[in-house]
């Protein structure tokens, strides 16, 4: 066989192995709810359940999360779990991550609200982490949004006598 041959061989195998590969779509990751948990110290503990919806036609195996939540650009709590698990093709799973929140990152946070022009009418958030394992390897998500800190506008009632 020719050096020609085998590099043509090569290269059509490669290319039939790139064309299996499919499109995955991104995950789609959720806060679904938040416990407090016993902290150490000057810190605060909370139980993260995560929302994880996969929109895929095959089902993504994991063992292993990571999660950072940010709030105005700064981080606000990160954790991890060991936890092991599938979330089925086209279906949902809620996953417990713990998440720990140092109490010195939330004086700075407060202190710099406090010192730039008053409190925000909105609070930014965003959450970023990963699931890891499977024959997929590695799936990182990305969320993120705002919350409104207004209290909400009385509505007018109108009353008759």
């Amino acid at each position: 066989m020719s050096c020609r041959t085998l590099a043509l061989a090569i290269t059509l195998s490669f290319l039939a192995g790139c064309a299996t590969l499919r499109d995955r779509d991104r995950l789609q990751v959720t806060v679904a709810g938040i416990e407090p948990l016993q902290g150490e110290g000057l810190e605060l503990r909370l139980l993260t359940k995560l929302r994880v919806q996969n929109p895929n036609d095959s089902p993504i195996d994991y063992r292993g999360v990571y999660v950072k939540i940010e709030l105005q650009g700064k981080t606000f709590a990160t954790g991890v779990s060991d936890a092991s698990g599938t979330v089925p093709a086209f279906g949902e799973s809620v996953i417990d991550v713990p998440v720990t929140a140092s109490a010195m990152r939330m004086a700075h946070q407060f202190f710099g609200v406090v010192r730039s022009n008053g409190p925000p009418e909105t609070l930014q958030y965003s959450m970023s982490g990963k699931l890891s394992g499977g024959a997929f390897g590695t799936r990182r998500f990305e969320a993120s949004g705002e919350f409104s800190l207004k209290p909400p506008e009385p509505s007018e009632t109108k009353t008759s006598i």
